[in-house]
């Protein structure tokens, strides 16, 4: 791997009336946007927001990325996943281009199937099948379109012309960052085959009963044996998720000391699925673990979950114990000397 280690941050962007100090769809919008800034100013590499519909969570990326795209420079900026399902292939293209132009060319989009959400059938009340095959044909059609195909015939005086149309507005290089998120070693092969980056959480739809970090080095393993097979001439990227917090003040204590830092083993969305464990401690102690971590060594982009309800003040102060005491084990550099945050 050539690519240079990476770290971001991933918010669900959930708000709650009665707690936190995330309480509207509005505090959850503006505050990531906050915390991009902040983040950047830091020295982080990434900013990535979870997309969730029928939830009091982030839902309708595209604005949020492209109000971030115009605050910041460098931050690279994405969502990890949008549930095709539930999309427009077509209208999304030209959004997505939007939000990228809007950006200087930073947008990374994370795609897949999704993960199980809280309506019955949702995607239907958007118009849409809920067939898991169908997130992969919008996903085709969207790359064609990203990519500047002619994807409707010109009209020609009331009749179908045969001049092809493109979306509009085009960004190049855009079809170079859409990354497929994995949930398993199956989908791992299948987005090597089509060239997609790969993007994998903290959680595996699948479970051999060995440790979350290995079965998910596995993944990236047979993700990069399938690209090279498959001739694709650039070098992928690569993305798995961390819970990491690190423990240096009572609040923290208080509020995360009671996790166990162990996988999980339950049942999702009809199979036996693995849970990674969360990474929480002294910092020095999470530095060592994580440079043990095998996907995280393999990786070369770390997103880190943030509690988003806590505010951006705590995020920010997090994000900066992460890139100043723990980030560095795992081989990262920041893109800037961080500059002290107050």
């Amino acid at each position: 791997m050539t690519q240079p280690k990476k770290i971001g941050f991933l918010s669900f962007g959930a708000w709650h009336p009665d707690s936190g100090l995330t309480r509207t769809g509005g505090d959850a919008l503006r505050q990531t946007v906050e915390l991009a800034v902040a983040a950047e100013e830091i020295g982080i590499d990434a900013a990535f927001v979870r997309v969730h519909h029928f939830a009091p969570q982030l839902s309708s990326p595209f604005p949020l990325l492209a109000a971030i795209g115009v605050k910041t420079n460098r931050i690279e900026i994405g969502t990890g996943v949008i549930d095709m399902r539930y999309e427009n292939p077509l209208y999304m293209a030209e959004t997505a281009a939007a939000a990228d132009l809007l950006a200087g060319g930073r947008l990374q989009l994370g795609v897949s199937r999704g993960s199980p959400e809280p309506a019955w059938h949702g995607a239907e009340a958007f118009g849409y099948s809920v067939d898991g095959d169908d997130a992969r044909e919008k996903t085709a059609l969207f790359r064609a379109a990203i990519a500047g195909a002619g994807v409707v015939p010109a009209d020609a005086g009331g009749r179908p012309g045969s001049t092809m149309l493109a979306v509009q507005p085009q960004s190049p290089g855009l079809a170079r960052r859409i990354w497929w998120g994995s949930g398993s070693r199956e989908t791992a092969v299948w987005a090597g085959e089509q060239g997609l980056n790969l993007m994998s959480s903290t959680l595996l739809l699948e479970d051999t009963q060995v440790p979350f970090d290995q079965l998910q080095n596995e993944q990236i393993a047979l993700f990069r044996e399938t690209w090279a097979k498959a001739g694709h001439t650039r070098e992928p990227r690569i993305s798995v998720s961390r819970s990491v917090i690190p423990i240096t003040s009572d609040l923290d204590r208080r509020l995360f000391g009671a996790d166990a830092n162990e996988d999980q083993v339950g049942r999702l969305d009809g199979s036996i699925s693995r849970f990674g464990r969360s990474y929480i401690g002294e910092p020095d102690r999470i530095a060592e673990e994580l440079a043990n971590d095998a996907a995280v060594q393999s990786a070369d982009t770390i997103l880190l979950t943030v509690p988003s309800q806590l505010g951006v003040d705590y995020n920010t102060a997090m994000l900066e114990t992460i890139a100043r005491d723990v980030a560095p084990a795992i081989g990262w550099v920041p893109r800037k000397t961080p500059a002290p945050i107050g």
